[in-house]
């Protein structure tokens, strides 16, 4: 059982560093990689596939699968008036094929003994049944921490035959980034950005009541805040236009808790301060500007979601109007490396004449 807790919070990798780690060395050992629940693991499987094109991807899902007999099963054969047992393996697994794949074992501490057995063989020496796999396959299993008391275990003996290491859940400034790249509400990104505690594990928090937003083993919680149920916040105030205010707020509460819901609301309300793109693109000297600090910085994560090259002159110059904190903000998330839009914004002239005028802002490499 998985012992990680306040006390070795500590250990662990990002996403992004696992996925390199699986691609360096997974066709050779097993990683398996525990963590919080809603923190992304799932997601290694597409980032190992789009580092490894040439690798067929597939997903099993060892919670929907309940003994041995799911992973093979026997099937009579005869050969020179011989009957004999060959094993017909589960398609899921991608062993029946001869060139390289990426096989990930999802939630593998919550399935039950007789499958974490029969799965010991592929993931050790990468054969199963009567198949052995092309040597730059690739295999690798995500689970929940132990200690989040949902279930997963994994035997001494298992743990033995693989590397298990701890993922991190992502920071906000992390989360913050991949969501610039999937379209994530920017009322959610600024929120974020200005209570990155709800991003906080339970195992940096020995006393739940001091974080009341996330989920916590010692303190029922109906609902509560992850990456995940974040993506799921953004679809709901992506369509706040087609549903009631109380649905609004009923489907936030059940979805990240009602902490949580009640502060991503009070952001929301801020969205009424903010002038409209097309004011900044029309007169950027006379748009309206936020009197609030949490509206302006909503407004700085809209523009960062949906700047376009066409109407960058037009920002620098609004951005001019706004406060010290705002304006920092915008530069710091601009000259970030993983930032989607810092090529085009960075190479606008205005942005340019604007960085030298501001280089105690910016960084060195701009």
């Amino acid at each position: 059982m998985s012992t990680f807790n306040a006390g070795n919070a500590s250990r662990g990798v990002s996403l992004p560093e696992a996925a390199n780690n699986i691609v360096a060395m997974g066709h050779i050992f097993t990683y398996v990689y525990e963590g919080d629940m809603g923190s992304g693991k799932s997601a290694l499987l597409d980032m190992v596939g789009d580092a490894l094109p040439n690798h067929k991807k597939f997903y099993f899902d060892c919670t929907t699968k309940m003994d041995s007999g799911d992973v093979m099963i026997p099937k009579m054969k005869e050969l020179d008036g011989n009957d004999f047992v060959r094993f017909a393996i589960n398609e899921e697994l991608g062993a029946h094929l001869s060139g390289p794949i990426a096989v990930m074992l999802d939630e593998i501490g919550k399935g039950n003994d007789s499958l974490k057995n029969a799965l010991l063989r592929f993931m050790y020496e990468r054969k199963i049944g009567n198949n052995e796999l092309h040597p730059e396959s690739i295999v690798f299993a995500t689970t929940n921490l132990g200690a989040e008391g949902v279930g997963d275990i994994l035997p001494p003996h298992a743990r033995n035959r693989v590397c298990v290491s701890r993922l991190l859940k992502p920071t906000a400034i992390e989360w913050i980034e991949w969501g610039y790249y999937n379209n994530i509400d920017p009322t959610v990104l600024a929120w974020v950005n200005d209570n990155p505690k709800a991003l906080q594990s339970f195992t940096e928090v020995e006393d739940p009541r001091e974080n009341e937003m996330i989920y916590h083993p010692q303190q029922q919680r109906l609902a509560f805040v992850t990456p995940r149920s974040l993506e799921r916040a953004s679809v709901i105030i992506s369509n706040k236009d087609r549903i009631t205010s109380r649905s609004l707020k009923d489907n936030l509460i059940g979805t990240i808790g009602a902490p949580a819901a009640a502060s991503l609301l009070s952001h929301l309300r801020f969205a009424s301060q903010l002038p409209s793109l097309d004011e900044i693109k029309n007169d950027p000297m006379n748009a309206k500007i936020p009197t609030d600090s949490a509206a302006m910085c909503l407004l700085v994560f809209r523009t960062l979601s949906q700047i376009e090259r066409n109407w960058v002159p037009q920002w620098m110059k609004y951005l001019t109007r706004l406060s010290s904190e705002a304006v920092a903000l915008f530069a710091m998330q601009v000259i970030r490396d993983t930032y989607k839009h810092r090529s085009m914004v960075m190479t606008c002239p205005d942005f340019m004449k604007w960085a030298v005028d501001n280089k105690h802002l910016t960084s060195a490499d701009i």
